[in-house]
């Protein structure tokens, strides 16, 4: 029994399998048009440092990645998982952070592939209580949540159970990604957040990051996607092709 505190920092066990749990929601109906201004940035204090840590420590393409999965994520959310009860400024802040093990220090500063470090720095920054504002840190449960999502966003399994808030941080990234799921989100939101988060030939920027840790770190998780074949979905990412 998931506790009501554990539900809102995204605790609910869910399948693993998307393609599993997508059949059992079963939409009937298409997704709806749903705009950025109907799933805005959480206006609390952690949620703007963060925002601020983000911004600081990533580049231009994949800020705007992390915000794209925000805002794709809750279109998912609200139309296909109304019940799951996990916080907005949970999500935000595993899909600000998720791809921070990323940046070129970051991937020369470990051994650890990139999702795996990417979940400990979170957990760190997170807890991390400013002297300016010490209402701008994240409990250890809420922290832990989104450690927990950021180290599995790209464990793409088909057995066993994943926490809500992590699956949701997978199914928009490899929507973003791949292309993939794109039944799950309507053509006038895809639109309506490249907009305002433009890709900036993002499906480009991320394979030579894939190349990259590869180079680095030719054992790190990114490699059970396929050393070939995910950056070939990623350049092949045909939904995604007119907003390059």
């Amino acid at each position: 029994m998931v506790s009501s505190t554990e539900a809102i920092y995204g605790f609910t066990p869910v399948e693993s399998s998307a393609q599993r749990l997508l059949l059992s929601v079963n939409p009937t109906s298409p997704a709806p048009f749903i705009p950025v201004s109907a799933t805005p940035i959480p206006d609390t204090s952690l949620s703007r440092r963060i925002d601020e840590y983000a911004r600081s420590h990533l580049p231009v393409p994949t800020y705007n990645h992390s915000l794209r999965v925000y805002h794709y994520g809750l279109a998912m959310k609200s139309h296909l998982f109304p019940t799951w009860a996990f916080t907005d400024e949970t999500y935000f802040l595993a899909c600000l952070l998720h791809d921070i093990g990323t940046t070129e220090t970051n991937l020369n500063s470990t051994k650890l592939s990139f999702e795996f470090y990417g979940g400990f720095l979170a957990l760190d920054v997170l807890q991390k209580s400013p002297a300016s504002d010490p209402d701008a840190v994240a409990s250890r449960d809420q922290a832990e949540s989104v450690a927990e999502a950021i180290i599995r966003h790209q464990d793409l399994c088909q057995q066993g159970k994943i926490t809500a808030v992590g699956q949701l941080l997978q199914l928009a990234t490899i929507f973003d990604n791949t292309g993939a799921y794109s039944e799950c989100v309507h053509s006038s939101t895809i639109e309506d957040v490249t907009n305002h988060f433009p890709r900036i030939k993002w499906s480009h920027c991320f394979v030579a990051t894939i190349n990259r840790e590869i180079e680095l770190k030719p054992w790190c998780h990114t490699t059970t996607l396929g050393e070939d074949e995910f950056p070939a979905k990623v350049l092949g990412n045909k939904l995604m092709e007119p907003f390059e």
